[in-house]
């Protein structure tokens, strides 16, 4: 069935192939062959020869290419490419995402993803009993609402993040997760590194980022008697990063542990404090609290080499399914686990998983898990501050941070 109308090709499931032919007067070719009831690669040689040549033909004359819920071809519950497939510039998919519309490599396919809402009843989707879940604006804007900057905001009442970052080798560090966290918001952020490392960290920090040098070790790295010096901020901040550049020691591994098993408030472990860490064993957990995390939460940020390091692995068939790994260790460990990569995913102690959706390849450079850190130091202080759900505050953070790669740059020339 032809379904042209004005200058928009329908292509239905009874399409002939043989009859097809997308002439540069359509302006939009819709894909409406497959939905989410595909289960296998598509069998049929002469449909599987449409999609082939429609491939061929991907904007060639400039047409745009939209797909309903999924591109033909792709099994809605697979992110794995199994055959040929519409090659989508947009896909609009149905009442919620779905795998193979945010996974890669089969999201690669779908073009940028839009969610539509045709009346699928409310009830019926809250008796759905789904672990997996998307980050949206929502998410975000929530946060920031919830946060705001009002009549009678001050630092103090904002919330104080702690930075722990920075050695002799790697300062740059201590400067991005510094940065980060003072433009999250936050009233107050300090960063303490090596004592050698201070003067450079602080001549490049934000001239509000408040910088302490404490005792160092030999190769330059916070000592484990550092702990003592950083009594007072251990006391009185609302959050904790740890590990940005501070590289490998025996002492500052001690310290590190003494960090967390003694915290009073949340705690991101990032970069060099998980391989300190490795493999991670679980006991430095504290009494159970609400919500399945216990103690203050510890929230740990690895991409996927930490990761292994982590589960004390080195075959990558034990994280191939990402979702499930996520998920296996952060109700393990009772942890909020945030997994870096082309689709950062959360985890939680009760087993829910969410898949962030925003950032590029322009994220894939050094510093940006320094950066990612940071923010997540700021936004936690603040939900310490204002009383917000820490697993909601890691997903809106994660979203923010994402974004900030896709924005583009602000002129402020003229500002």
């Amino acid at each position: 069935m032809n379904g042209a109308s004005g200058n928009c090709l329908i292509l239905f499931e009874d399409y002939d192939p043989e009859r097809l032919i997308i002439p540069a007067h359509h302006d939009v070719v819709v894909d409406a062959l497959f939905g989410t009831g595909l289960s296998a690669a598509i069998e049929s040689r002469s449909l599987g020869d449409l999609v082939q040549r429609i491939g061929e033909q991907w904007n060639r004359c400039g047409q745009m290419f939209v797909s309903l819920d999924v591109p033909s071809g792709l099994l809605s519950d697979n992110a794995e490419i199994v055959g040929p497939a519409f090659p989508a510039d947009f896909t609009v998919s149905f009442t919620a995402p779905k795998y193979a519309n945010v996974f890669s490599p089969a999201s690669k396919i779908n073009g940028e993803v839009f969610v539509a809402d045709i009346g699928s009843p409310p009830d019926l989707l809250e008796i759905q009993h789904s672990s997996l879940f998307r980050a949206d604006k929502t998410d975000a804007t929530r946060f920031l609402r919830n946060t705001r900057f009002t009549d009678d905001s001050y630092k103090n009442k904002r919330g104080h993040a702690f930075v722990i970052a920075g050695s002799e080798d790697y300062s740059g560090a201590a400067v991005l997760a510094g940065n980060a966290a003072m433009r999250s918001g936050v009233g107050l952020v300090t960063v303490v590194t090596p004592r050698s490392s201070k003067d450079s960290v602080a001549s490049r920090v934000l001239p509000e980022v408040m910088v302490r040098g404490v005792v160092e070790t030999e190769n330059g790295t916070i000592s484990e008697a550092a702990y003592v010096e950083v009594g007072d901020l251990l006391e009185n901040s609302d959050s904790i990063v740890i590990g940005c550049g501070v590289s490998q020691d025996e002492s500052t591994k001690k310290f590190v542990v003494k960090v967390i098993e003694n915290r009073h408030q949340p705690v991101i472990v990032d970069a060099d404090a998980l391989n300190l860490l490795s493999p991670f064993a679980g006991s430095l957990q504290k009494p159970a609290r609400s919500k399945g995390i216990d103690g203050p939460p510890l929230i740990l940020t690895p991409h996927e080499g930490e990761f292994m390091r982590l589960l004390g692995t080195t075959d990558k068939d034990a994280i191939k399914d990402r979702v499930a790994a996520v998920r296996d260790f952060a109700v393990k460990h009772n942890v909020i686990l945030v997994l870096k990569g082309e689709r950062v995913l959360i985890g939680t102690p009760d087993g829910r998983v969410v898949i962030n959706p925003t950032g590029n390849s322009g994220l894939g450079k050094a510093g940006n898990g320094d950066t990612l850190a940071g923010i997540l130091a700021g936004f936690v202080a603040q939900a310490v501050q204002f009383e917000i759900d820490i697993f909601e505050t890691v997903v809106a953070a994660v979203y923010v941070a994402g974004m900030a790669g896709i924005l583009p740059k602000r002129n402020t020339a003229n500002a």
